[in-house]
């Protein structure tokens, strides 16, 4: 449990390091906010598409397996970026973090609810929420000192020594797991088609309105379209289209998720480069003003999901979303002179209502499949908040290449910036708010767990 505590903080607390030093990134390799962009969305692409092939492959060769090779890959990834000396292998070292975060993500959970009772599945992924928003709450205050008084580089070198002493613990501590043979299929067609699909929709949204970017979306577009009709007839599919079919909590529970990402992952985003470019904040200052939405969340997490355990956890995680759309709403109408109170009470209500959403919308998840089905369950629950995190940057991408185009972001184009914000926001809320309606209409969620789940 401490083991996939820590490293769920890890990846978190460095990606939200990592956005206050952005703009100290952007200025050493002369990026374009549409360029710098892809330093954050490279990882959450590689991540989207990796995590439901890994998910496969915990189920075949155990989830702790995968879960510690996830850990050294990840590490690895994190030692090429504190070493980069381009843009490029900069975004390149990305893409290997993405793929070992993809290893961790998709078994993770399923390995937490597997060691904890049934009755108390809700409270442990309570604290696995807590840990992530922890990583998220340290992150901009750690990163921006880090960043003011060392440079950039050394949030990717810290990083490294503490991914370098939880990989040393799992080869004490970590266990293998008795495997399941059924499980003995691997679905690469799918893989890579899923790949194909997520990378070009991606990329074609980030050079729009060229004609080449709308060529990578039709690329896009067709690959997913070949990839649904495979995932139906294939025996063994990474992404099983049957349980959304007759499981309507698990349908709704994960387009919830899907949603609520996509809705809210790009706030710290356009914020950490309002506050820094547009208000003149210093990158230590930005991470304190920031941390007021990811603090909310490591505090009430632990209180929600032991709620979810006693109360249903869908009512939980609609009111939620509710008041997640209510900060979205208020962020639409930022200003160039914003107080700095207001945006750190948007940060708080947003932070209060993922935080009751977050929590029991994952044990709604994990209550409506079999203890069996707990790896698919988790990857596809980590796959849908990962692509969600990818369309949310994809929006911001797309709105930042027809407003801003190739211009490097600087005073002279602040304003630009500001309009980009807001659509952003407008566009998050009325996501938001169809989200409220697929959190509502997920059903009832069993109170205790299906009889095989009650094996030890």
């Amino acid at each position: 449990m401490a083991v996939v505590l820590i490293a769920s903080f890890l990846a978190p607390f460095m990606l939200s390091a990592l956005n206050v030093a952005l703009p100290e990134i952007g200025k050493e390799f002369s990026l374009s906010a549409v360029a710098l962009s892809w330093v954050v969305t490279a990882n959450i692409l590689s991540a989207a598409v990796f995590l439901m092939p890994a998910g496969r492959l915990a189920d075949m060769r155990g989830r702790r397996k995968i879960f510690f090779y996830g850990m050294i890959i990840f590490t690895a990834g994190t030692l090429l970026a504190a070493i980069a000396n381009s843009a490029a292998v900069l975004i390149l070292a990305r893409i290997v973090n993405g793929l070992g975060a993809a290893m961790l993500f998709s078994t993770g959970m399923a390995i937490i609810v597997s060691i904890v009772p049934p009755a108390e599945k809700g409270r442990a992924l309570g604290w696995n929420v807590a840990a992530v928003y922890l990583g998220l709450s340290l992150g901009p205050v750690a990163g921006g000192l880090i960043s003011h008084a060392l440079g950039w580089r050394w949030i990717f070198v810290l990083a490294t020594i503490l991914g370098t002493a939880i990989t040393l613990v799992m080869i004490r501590h970590l266990k293998a797991e008795p495997l399941d043979s059924s499980h003995a299929r691997f679905d690469i067609v799918g893989s890579i088609l899923f790949g194909i699909a997520l990378a070009s929709l991606l990329g074609g949204c980030s050079i729009l309105p060229r004609v080449s970017g709308a060529a990578l979306l039709a690329v896009g577009a067709a690959s997913l379209i070949f990839f649904l009709r495979w995932e139906l007839q294939c025996r063994a599919p990474i992404f099983n289209l049957a349980v959304f079919r007759t499981n309507p909590v698990f349908m709704y529970s994960n387009a919830a998720a899907l949603i609520n990402y996509a809705a809210t992952a790009a706030t710290s985003f356009l914020l950490s480069l309002y506050l820094e470019y547009v208000r003149g904040f210093s990158a230590k200052h930005t991470g304190l003003i920031l941390i007021a939405q990811p603090l909310i969340m490591a505090v009430f997490s632990p209180l929600t999901g032991r709620l979810s355990d006693a109360v249903d956890p869908g009512k939980i995680a609609s009111i939620g979303m509710a008041i997640s759309a209510a900060g979205l709403l208020a962020f639409g109408f930022l200003g160039a002179q914003t107080p700095v109170w207001f945006i750190v009470a948007g940060l708080s209500v947003l932070g209060f209502g993922f935080a009751l959403f977050s929590s029991p919308n994952t044990n709604a998840v994990l209550s409506s499949v079999s203890r069996h089905h707990l790896g698919a369950a988790s990857s596809t629950l980590s796959t849908m908040r990962v692509t969600g995190q990818m369309a949310s940057m994809a929006i911001v991408t797309l709105i930042e290449a027809l407003v801003l185009g190739s211009t490097q972001l600087g005073p002279q184009n602040s304003h630009l910036y500001v309009h980009c914000l807001r659509i952003s926001f407008l566009i998050f809320f009325v996501l938001c708010a169809l989200g409220i309606f697929a959190s509502a209409v997920r059903g009832k969620i069993p109170a205790a767990p299906a009889p095989e789940n009650r094996r030890p």
